[in-house]
């Protein structure tokens, strides 16, 4: 099976990278923004044509929540245009397009976990952006998958984990958001449900569209920090006590609107593809690899 991944430098680009070059049955071109700008259909086109992929997975994206504001012509370029031009692509060669989405296309203010067919409501520039992503995706290439994740962490990249580890080592106290809600997702478990989806897909026609893929167990930012900081003190890459102070959003305003829930039912990818949720409680135990 031949693969082009988009994206090859972030978080779940850099981990699926390290998975397919493992796999002697793949034929892999993992391109990042200087070899390949989404944003330029014409080279998308050409690429992609030249290649000939089975499945093309779009792990690029516009991820600065905020900056997305003020910076609404490039995150619409980035988080729709560039999904457009791909899915065109994969439309044209009849291969599947994978696109990785996120939680922020909802309001966050349901009381349970979103599933797949739930209302969408982005609250900001970012969410929007990314919805539109999607609606451009599903439109252009019939055979398509859209990932929907939440609050990603790995080695690679800028995230939480990675924050909160910097911070406690000039720092003994913290304030954390404790009323926003949603489910860790380490970027190696999303990595592995993309390469069990692609391995799946080719062969099993009826699976397309949207599927939520995020941690368990649900918790707060709080609660999170306060497990981030526990395994560090164990695994010693910590000598002192954090004290975590719990805030509201009220508390820390920023310019966009962060949902309040950011759960994901996450049941359909178990029972089309056997994928179970990411157990991010497990994944902190490579926290040293996390700094």
């Amino acid at each position: 099976m031949k693969v082009l991944v988009v994206g090859k430098n972030g978080q779940v680009g850099s981990c699926l990278v390290a998975l397919f070059t493992t796999m002697p049955d793949i034929t892999l071109l993992a391109l990042d923004r200087a070899q390949l700008d989404i944003t330029d259909a014409i080279q998308v086109v050409n690429i992609v044509t030249e290649f000939q992929p089975d499945v093309i997975i779009n792990a690029a994206a516009y991820t600065y929540v905020d900056n997305a504001e003020q910076e609404q012509q490039l995150a619409y370029a980035i988080n729709r245009d560039g999904p457009h031009n791909l899915a065109v692509a994969a439309q044209k060669i009849y291969a599947v397009i994978i696109h990785i989405s996120t939680d922020y296309v909802f309001a966050g203010d349901k009381l349970g976990s979103y599933n797949e067919t739930d209302h969408t409501q982005p609250q900001g520039e970012y969410g929007r952006s990314k919805l539109a992503g999607e609606q451009a995706v599903a439109a252009a290439c019939a055979r398509h998958i859209i990932l929907r994740t939440a609050w990603v962490f790995g080695k690679y990249g800028n995230n939480f984990v990675k924050t909160m580890l910097r911070l406690a080592k000039t720092r003994d106290t913290l304030g954390v958001v404790a009323d926003q809600f949603g489910g860790p997702t380490y970027a190696g478990d999303i990595a592995s449900a993309i390469v069990t989806i692609s391995k799946q897909i080719t062969d099993n026609d009826h699976a397309y569209g949207i599927y939520h893929f995020s941690g368990y167990p649900h918790v707060s930012w709080h609660a999170f920090a306060e497990s981030i900081f526990n395994v560090a003190q164990t695994q010693g890459l910590l000598t002192q006590t954090i004290n975590v102070n719990k805030i509201s959003t009220q508390d820390y305003p920023t310019p966009a609107k962060r949902p309040a829930n950011s759960k994901l039912d996450c049941q359909k990818i178990d029972r089309i593809f056997g994928i179970k949720q990411s157990d991010w409680q497990r994944a902190l135990t490579c926290i040293k690899e996390y700094e």
